[in-house]
């Protein structure tokens, strides 16, 4: 008998995954966030909310899919909960932030209301149904265009508060984007043309529902054009406050989150006030993006295996105030590794009596620090 509960819970999932006459699957079940995985946003940031995926837009950051896809029709019913609302739909996206910024590298269909836009019109962006490449992605436009920002051939999406229906098809690195109906903009040669489907939050509470795909044949994306392979990445950072992180009142007068990243402010150097997560962790690897501010040229530290406010210390060399560098670092049973763009920077050994886990920490050097896309995974 205690199997019973198991084989119905198995049952229903197969029945929510089950494909309708047209060939499509639901995406969304209309009760929790299954089959969905929060890419770098607070816990509350997306939730269910009368049958429909509730985004509060705040941080700005991404909820994606488990799964890759390559070709496909996908549809998605949205609507905005404030004039000017601004989020997106992201196709064919990488399974965490891009280098510096919250977004992921992919091909973003615009979500924008009408609001956004008042009083008058722009030749950067439209509010119906814009399609372009973000932070690395490529793709050739289709029609009106500025640079490689598809613009809509006519203007059929409706404003907050009323819903709009998106169809997309994305064949062979080819998309194509339908408004409540009819097809208005897209683009050829994307790259690339095979990875995860996002949702964005940025800045406005936004709801999706109805969302449903539909996978079309294959025609053998190459590794050149694929997204990496989600990897078992852990935000460790909320983008929004510093839960998770040991606080106390020295760390929250030099410390704080600004704008998706976690700041620390300039000042005095004090080795009783570096951040440390309150979490621990063995053998695992680290992404973090790090810029100085303006007119710092100190080297960043790390810390890793921590204990009792001491641990290995790590430079982040190279970092800049000019762009946002992404770091990759390696904690196993002998040594922690850094890289930066897969190139080594630095090699520490683990000496002996280290222990087998330990915090992360961010060393407060004294000069003013910028972090953001904080993830981690065990290894």
């Amino acid at each position: 008998m205690k199997f019973l509960p198991l084989l119905a819970a198995l049952g229903m999932a197969g029945h929510l995954a089950a494909a309708d006459q047209d060939g499509f699957v639901p995406l969304f079940n209309g009760h929790d966030l299954s089959g969905w995985v929060n890419a770098n946003c607070a816990p509350e940031t997306w939730s269910v909310k009368d049958g429909n995926i509730h985004c509060t837009g705040h941080p700005t950051g991404a909820m994606r899919t488990l799964r890759q896809y390559e070709n496909f029709i996908l549809e998605v019913d949205w609507r905005h909960l404030s004039s000017g609302g601004n989020s997106g739909v992201f196709i064919w996206g990488t399974p965490i932030a891009a280098p510096g910024v919250p977004f992921l590298r992919g091909i973003e269909v615009q979500v924008l209301d009408h609001g956004y836009n008042s009083p008058g019109k722009n030749e950067w962006y439209t509010t119906h149904g814009d399609v372009f490449p973000i932070h690395g992605a490529k793709m050739k436009p289709f029609g009106r265009h500025n640079g490689d920002r598809s613009f809509p051939s006519s203007e059929r999406s409706k404003g907050f508060p009323e819903w709009n229906h998106y169809r997309i098809t994305g064949s062979n690195g080819v998309l194509r984007l339908e408004v409540n109906g009819a097809e208005v903009s897209g683009g050829e040669d994307c790259n690339y043309r095979k990875g995860y489907l996002a949702l964005e939050s940025e800045g406005a509470p936004v709801e999706f529902r109805n969302i449903r795909i539909k996978e079309l044949p294959s025609t053998g994306a190459g590794p050149e054009v694929t997204a990496p392979l989600e990897q078992g990445w852990k935000p460790l950072f909320t983008g929004l406050d510093l839960r998770g992180w040991r606080t106390n009142t020295g760390t929250a007068n030099r410390w704080s989150s600004e704008g998706e990243h976690l700041t620390l402010r300039g000042g005095t150097a004090d080795p009783r006030e570096t951040l440390w997560t309150g979490a621990e962790f063995g053998n695992a690897e680290f992404v973090i993006d790090c810029r100085l501010t303006q007119g710092n040229t100190s080297t960043p530290i790390v810390l890793v295996r921590g204990r009792e406010g001491k641990g290995i210390e790590l430079p982040l060399l190279g970092t800049n105030s000019e762009h946002s560098q992404r770091f990759v670092i390696r904690v196993s049973a002998q040594d922690a590794v850094v890289t930066v763009d897969g190139k080594e920077t630095g090699r520490v050994a683990l000496p002996l009596g280290t222990p087998e886990r330990g915090a992360f920490g961010f060393s407060d050097g004294g000069a003013g620090v910028e972090f953001m896309n904080l993830y981690v995974r065990k290894l």
